[in-house]
């Protein structure tokens, strides 16, 4: 029986799909120019389901769409929406690296770290000159795959120790293994080397867990070892593990022995996942008893003299350009700080033999405590029990600045590691800054004093005072010592000292003030404040030189600071104040100063409500006439900072945070400073008004070694270099370049200039020839700026005493040279991103 329904003709169907399509693309434009996203995102859906072959006619607007739409969705908090749109894209566009690295950065702010670092390798792989996805990579694997891995697998040393005492074990019997924390799966293949039966290897990371997949197959051993993406404490049995195992490995271990969780997964090793411990006089094969490698450590400490721990943990001047700190405002830093809600560990992390300037051992090495790991009980009361008081003499004289611990690692009775300063090994220490005492000078015949627990699973030394036989009292409690006040130098300053005294009653508002060893630091460094209270009287005066203070280099508060001085809140009729805008990032006291130079009203935008209140105290302490001080982000609706002071006013000054700590450019820096140029009056400046770039060429094998794997042999023949090098990055930050063991090749040069001020100086790329003054291998070439507030005023991020610290450019491979050669360097300038190659 024939349908009663009308065959089409044949290319009707071809003809209706053409027309759909035609509407929607010209429904998808429309939409596009009223600004209505969504929509025209689902047109362009519509377009390419039907009409594949306009994918690259439509690319372009299709991304434009996509992404306008991806951040209405981010702005509405519509996650799965959101997401499902990139899945969508990816779909019609699987190998396009402009979506991959979008949607990875939309994750990455998500925090799903892991999923943002496959898109942003993705579209690297896909284009491998993608500088926005390459600098996005780059950031995400240092987060990943931290560089203690690089240099823990280049130490053959270690890895040798580990490898002996489990090859010792496995041959005594032990052939059940559990590896806690895997990571690449080195111990594991050790295990499994050494003849162990079943090998079971747990990782917390995503990302290190599929490496260490790739590792044990690439070394043939996936058959014999079974990998789990989980936590130990979620290892179950038998749902995962079959039965108990008789040998526990790991190096959950960090530089306070404790931070890395292995007190919490041996005690839940020990109940749940081992064999019972062999008991003493009881005979038997090992493999039906449970043991722990490492089977325990003891912890080592001294006190130490160090101005570099110092300059980063105290502030230690009471006056900064003029503006004078009170006392009842107290600086700590999060490792200090029992209230931070950002201190995760109570220590910070150095690495002693390389410190800059180096230490003076204040006391001997001191045992702090030991551990079994082999004994249940012992690890259950670690957390419990009372705080060990332990008193050490003092044998040199100095200033007490830290107490520095480390610890030596009995893997066995036969095997240890130690991770002592005096070490040649991977380990940093771990570091206890001291505050709060009122004297910090000791000398022999005194005793440094501290209490040594592991609360909450970490290692802490509070409570560090000093106990002096001299005084026969706690100079930790008592007052300053005669000789203190005596060496303060000038009247002036012996004035400041006792006012600053008088500011320390009872019912004096007391803050503290936790900031980052970089803030501290920052604070210290007084040339920094120096030459930006110079710099901005400069321009103020090119402006309107009646409205400045005169009296520019006294230090006297009452003399700078009176309401003589003609600040803001000026009497009706007067003229109106310049207006001073500071957008540093974290705490910055330059508003305060510029409050300093006459009729100025000066903006800070710190965002912390604790670092609001420390500039209010710090305000009221040196006079200031109340509302002086603005916090900019209460008048700022969105979240652009960089907007007119008032609709009528423009900015006088626009201070900009430049470089990183870390010593990078920061992010997006050349955007905001397009934008702070149409904010300025006329003959205002932006600070720094130009950056010049300089580095040198060096041969420095430690940087290679913290930079990438070096062959097989480091890890005793086992074919680990190639997968976790995928994560090496070749920016190298937070060096010390006075510390750094490297051999100079070359002079310094000028690499680039950043102009802030006049952006039509600056050029996307140089070549920069390079004279080579030594002949050597080159691994790196180490970068800094010199930043110039004009063209007098500047600051070097590698100067003594600067809060910056330094990068380098690590190269792939070495490359030769000899004296009176000469090498090429390609510098490029993409955004806020530089990157340097060497060309051949």
């Amino acid at each position: 029986m024939s349908s009663s329904r009308p065959r089409p003709r044949r290319g009707a169907g071809v003809a209706g799909r053409d027309e759909l399509v035609s509407r929607s693309l010209q429904s998808a434009e429309h939409c596009m120019r009223a600004q209505d996203f969504g929509t025209a995102y689902a047109h362009y859906l519509l377009v390419l389901s039907l009409a594949p072959e306009l994918k690259d006619d439509v690319k372009e607007t299709f991304q434009y769409t996509l992404f306008r739409w991806a951040e209405e969705l981010d702005a509405l908090s519509r996650t799965q929406d959101l997401l499902g749109c990139y899945e969508q894209a990816l779909e019609l566009f699987p190998d396009d690296e402009v979506i991959c690295n979008s949607m990875g950065e939309h994750l990455f702010r998500m925090g799903f770290r892991d999923e943002a670092a496959g898109y942003f390798h993705k579209a690297v792989k896909l284009n491998p000159d993608f500088s926005d996805a390459k600098e996005n990579f780059y950031r995400v694997a240092n987060w990943l795959v931290e560089r203690w891995h690089f240099i823990m697998l280049n130490d053959t040393k270690r890895n040798t120790i580990y490898h002996a005492a489990i090859q010792k074990a496995v041959s005594l019997g032990s052939k059940s293994v559990l590896d806690i924390g895997a990571g690449t799966g080195i111990l594991s293949m050790f295990a499994k080397r050494a003849g162990a039966h079943a090998v079971y290897a747990c990782e917390l990371s995503k990302t290190m867990y599929e490496l260490g997949c790739d590792v044990v197959a690439a070394n043939g051993m996936e058959a014999g070892i079974k990998l789990l993406h989980m936590k130990s404490l979620d290892v179950e049995i038998p749902k995962h593990i079959p039965e108990r195992v008789s040998l526990v490995v790991t190096e959950t271990v960090d530089a306070g022995l404790f931070g890395e969780g292995i007190v919490e997964s041996l005690i839940h090793a020990w109940e749940h996942l081992l064999l019972q411990p062999k008991t003493k006089g009881e005979n038997g094969s090992c493999e039906k008893y449970g043991k722990v490698i490492p089977a325990s450590a003891v912890i080592f400490g001294m006190a130490v003299e160090c101005a570099e721990i110092r300059r980063h943990h105290r502030v230690g001047t009471k006056d900064i350009a003029g503006i004078c700190l009170p006392t009842n405002v107290k600086f700590q830093g999060p490792a200090c700080s029992v209230e931070s809600e950002d201190a995760v560990e109570p220590y910070t992390t150095e690495k002693m033999g390389r410190v800059p300037g180096g230490y003076l051992a204040l006391t001997e090495c001191f045992e702090m405590m030991t551990v079994d790991f082999n004994n249940l009980q012992e690890l259950k009361s670690l957390a419990t029990r009372k705080p060990d008081k332990i008193e050490v003499p003092v044998i040199k004289e100095g200033v007490l600045d830290a107490v520095v611990a480390w610890f030596v690692l009995q893997l066995d009775n036969e095997h240890c590691l130690c991770t002592s300063p005096s070490e040649e090994s991977c380990w940093e220490q771990a570091v206890y800054p001291v505050q709060d005492l009122t004297d910090y000078w000791v000398q022999p015949g005194d005793h440094v004093m501290m209490e040594v627990s592991c609360q909450d699973y970490y290692l802490r030394i509070q409570g560090i005072s000093v106990f002096s036989s001299e005084h026969e009292m706690d100079v930790g409690k008592s007052f300053t010592k005669d000789k203190d006040l005596l060496s303060l130098g000038n009247e002036a300053e012996l004035c400041s000292a006792l006012a600053n005294l008088q500011t320390s009653q009872p019912d004096a508002a007391e803050q503290t003030c936790v900031l980052e060893s970089t803030e501290i630091a920052l604070l210290n460094n007084i040339p920094y404040h120096e030459a930006f209270k110079k710099a901005m009287s400069r321009v103020l005066s090119s402006l309107a030189p009646e409205k400045l203070c005169q009296a520019m280099d006294t230090h006297c508060p009452d003399s700078e600071m009176s309401g003589g001085s003609g600040q803001s809140n000026p009497e009706p009729g007067a003229s109106e104040p310049f207006y001073v805008l500071d957008v540093s990032e974290g705490f910055s006291v330059l508003p305060l100063i510029a409050g300093t130079l006459g009729q100025v009203k000066p903006y800070s935008s710190v965002d912390k409500d604790q670092h609001r209140i420390t500039l209010d105290l710090i305000s009221e302490a040196n006079h200031f006439p109340k509302e002086t001080l603005e916090f900019w982000l209460r008048h700022v609706e969105d979240e652009s900072v960089l907007q007119r002071p008032k609709s009528d006013k423009l900015w006088s000054i626009i201070i900009l945070d430049v470089i990183e700590p870390s010593g990078l450019i920061q992010q997006e820096i050349m955007e905001k400073a397009a934008i702070s140029r149409c904010l300025l009056q006329s003959g205002g400046k932006i600070f720094p008004q130009y950056v010049l770039m300089f580095g040198l060429l060096v041969e420095s094998q430690t940087l290679v070694e913290e930079n990438a794997v070096q062959g097989t042999a480091r890890t005793l023949g086992l074919n680990i270099a190639p997968f976790i090098n995928q994560f090496r990055v070749p920016i190298r930050v937070f060096l010390d370049l006075s510390s750094l063991p490297c051999t100079p090749l070359s002079k310094p040069v000028e690499l680039l200039r950043l102009d802030l001020m006049t952006p039509y100086l600056n050029t996307s790329h140089r070549e920069v020839k390079v004279h080579i003054c030594k002949s050597g291998q080159v691994t790196a070439i180490p970068f800094w700026y010199h930043m110039h507030l004009d063209d007098e005023i500047r600051l070097d991020t590698s100067s003594e005493g600067s809060h910056w610290k330094q990068a380098a450019v690590v190269l792939d491979e070495p490359i030769p040279v000899e004296t009176g050669e000469e090498l090429v360097l390609h510098v490029q300038h993409h955004k806020s991103n530089v990157s340097i190659t060497v060309k051949h």
